[in-house]
């Protein structure tokens, strides 16, 4: 047992080392290979996104790309000051994997310093990363129970629910966005890497996010746009960042039925959902951008009551509160021992508070008509860390210090 704690505390020294080295000097390699037209020439490639550092953690506020994957990690640091060295490193892979360059070359016998997926320079400004904390972490292991941020516990089971355990909870929550999958995939390997003996993965899926089609919001697959009504950059402030510049994530694993689904009526699934499939308006409006005119429809004529626009959203002084900022990403797992298409939605959203905004919508959505044609199984909640502020900062420095 000394030896494998031996090994552990090595690794996470070198993984450390290589976090603040990583992509060899990479904003100056970055620099120096788009003057010489070195790395991918994408002409018409779309604009870089933000950068890493700032006083919240990027992957929030943007708007979804087009490829993610959500892991959650089970922490195995011996100590605190091990599980310092793993937000660190961390820190520093995701801060070199989103500037880009060229990585460090690989000794005379040793490994590659990268996997070289995407090729003998990382393009910059090409990902996202967006790291939380679960409940779980914060036990006797590392004597940060008192500093649980409030309100923040694991994930309930709903009514409704069929949750796995194999695909819940998590000490650690990683987010990785792209536009591409490779990128995703690049990121990944990078970050399990540096991070092995400190911390292994629980659970993963793999999301996308669908183009507009025609216009306007993506679709999931029940053919329904999703996240219409998220609220204004203006609202954030108050419905999503808490005071420190964190934010609580709930992330919900849902399998759709879609076979089952596709046998009723495009009417029926209408109703369910309260809007027309083809524009995405309220069924009492024209366009997706409408506003449903509840107070105009007591008895729920035109948009049932049971729908799940209506439930999810009342749009009342007294359910204001509760809006929360939804993101959502399509998955595709083959089939299921039966034959079974296994497809669905990896459901994240973003708040100040669980308890009075995602639990407040749960508790209203109970046995809805939607429930027969969807099965939760996974997912869990989170705290996403404020962000790194510059180049001394590190992810949860303010938790461990």
């Amino acid at each position: 047992m000394e030896d494998d704690v031996t090994d552990r505390r090595s690794f996470l020294r070198g993984a450390l080392a290589a976090g603040v080295g990583g992509v060899a000097g990479a904003s100056v390699a970055a620099g120096a290979s788009a003057a010489s037209g070195g790395g991918d020439d994408h002409r018409d490639a779309p604009p870089p996104l933000r950068g890493f550092h700032g006083a919240h953690q990027a992957g929030v506020e943007e708007a979804p790309l087009p490829r993610t994957t959500v892991v959650a990690f089970d922490v195995i640091a011996g100590n605190r000051r091990e599980l310092t060295d793993l937000m660190r490193t961390i820190t520093d892979r995701a801060r070199a994997l989103t500037a880009g360059g060229v990585p460090d070359g690989a000794g005379i016998t040793g490994p590659p310093a990268d996997s070289g997926v995407l090729g003998p320079s990382v393009p910059g400004g090409n990902l996202l990363v967006t790291v939380g904390v679960g409940a779980s972490l914060f036990d006797h292991r590392f004597g940060l129970a008192a500093r649980r941020p409030a309100r923040l516990t694991a994930m309930p089971t709903f009514p409704n629910d069929a949750l796995d355990p194999a695909w819940c909870h998590g000490d650690l929550s990683l987010q990785l966005s792209a536009r591409d999958p490779d990128t995703v995939l690049h990121a990944l390997r990078d970050i399990a890497r540096h991070t092995r003996g400190a911390a292994q993965i629980r659970w993963r899926i793999d999301g996308f996010t669908s183009p507009p089609r025609p216009s306007g919001t993506p679709r999931n697959l029940l053919g329904f746009r999703d996240g219409t009504a998220n609220p204004a950059p203006a609202e954030l402030g108050r419905l999503v960042w808490t005071d420190d510049g964190g934010t609580f994530l709930v992330v919900r694993l849902i399998r759709m039925l879609v076979e089952f689904w596709d046998r009723i009526g495009i009417g029926e699934q209408e109703r369910i959902i309260g809007r027309a499939r083809d524009t995405g308006a309220p069924l009492d409006g024209d366009r997706e951008s409408d506003r449903p005119d509840f107070a105009a429809d007591p008895v729920g004529k035109i948009i049932p009551l049971t729908s799940h626009i209506r439930l999810a959203n009342p749009r009342t002084p007294a359910t204001a509160g509760s809006r929360i900022l939804r993101r959502g990403f399509n998955y595709d797992r083959g089939v299921d021992a039966v034959g079974d298409l296994d497809m669905g939605l990896v459901f994240t959203c973003y708040q100040r508070d669980i308890p009075s905004q995602f639990e407040a919508v749960q508790h209203r959505l109970k046995d809805e008509p939607l429930v027969d044609y969807v099965r939760p199984f996974g997912g869990g909640y989170f705290f996403v860390l404020p962000g790194v502020r510059d180049a001394g900062d590190h992810l949860g420095r303010a938790l461990l210090s």
